[in-house]
């Protein structure tokens, strides 16, 4: 594991992620889809490792969309058993190593089962003060506006106070600061309703890797792309003055 300081800059301090390619990994290898999603577990763990290692602070992966319902139901119902499953196999490893573990996305539509191990999951890292790692899962980028919407309007938030400081903090990242990075894999070049408040000035990576194949240097690859990205969020890179002669 790669522990050495990174330049200030060079390395993100918050990282979204949309890891895609889980099914067409396992079809390469004549598996059923869910055994791509298995595989890609797995790859989320060993990112989260690294996410540590390097100083990243907040790691923001979208594991099932508010579209993903439309897949076969085999899939969907082997999707909500890897939940239970992953949160059984790594919780008390990610708990241990000071990971806090937060889920966003709308929790109406899953199981009793599934929110009660996301519930666990929560409180059981509540404390912890290393990597905060959020689990986007039945979540779309639109509900996360229109939800944060009717929240402020629940509370009394009159019309001319509805600033963006005031949306922001009904968001379901509210905890968190705008990402700094988004990583896309699977060769797809699009947001997928991914984070659409919170990606506004966000650095965009894609790759043409596979999830389940995303490493440890597939990761380095993208830090290294953002060290390069010039972030003037909507304002003009002042000139050096030139040096005086003595």
């Amino acid at each position: 594991m790669n522990t050495s300081v990174s330049p200030e800059g060079s390395i993100p301090r918050h990282v979204a992620i949309v890891m895609d390619g889980n099914g067409r990994w396992a079809r390469k290898r004549f598996m059923p889809r869910i055994f791509g999603h298995k595989y890609g577990m797995e790859t989320v763990v060993r990112v989260i490792d690294h996410c540590q290692a390097r100083g990243v602070e907040y790691l923001t992966v979208y594991a099932f969309s508010s579209e993903n319902w439309k897949r076969p139901e085999d899939e969907v119902s082997g999707l909500m058993n890897l939940v239970l499953v992953g949160i059984s196999k790594y919780l008390a490893k990610l708990a241990s190593r000071g990971v806090r573990i937060h889920v966003a996305g709308d929790r109406s539509k899953v199981s009793e089962r599934v929110r009660q191990a996301w519930n666990e999951a929560e409180e059981r890292t509540r404390h912890n003060t290393g990597l905060h790692v959020t689990v986007a899962f039945n979540y779309g980028g639109r509900w996360d506006i229109v939800q944060a919407c009717q929240r402020a309007l629940a509370e009394g938030v009159a019309p001319e106070a509805l600033t963006e400081e005031a949306l922001s903090r009904h968001m379901a990242l509210a905890y968190a600061p705008d990402p700094d990075l988004f990583i896309r894999t699977g060769g797809e070049v699009r947001v997928s309703n991914f984070l659409l408040w919170q990606l506004a000035y966000a650095e965009l990576y894609f790759t043409d890797c596979l999830w389940p194949d995303f490493d440890e240097a597939e990761l380095d690859k993208a830090f290294a792309d953002f060290a390069r990205r010039d972030r003037r969020f909507g304002g003009v890179k002042q000139a050096q003055a030139p040096e005086q002669s003595a």
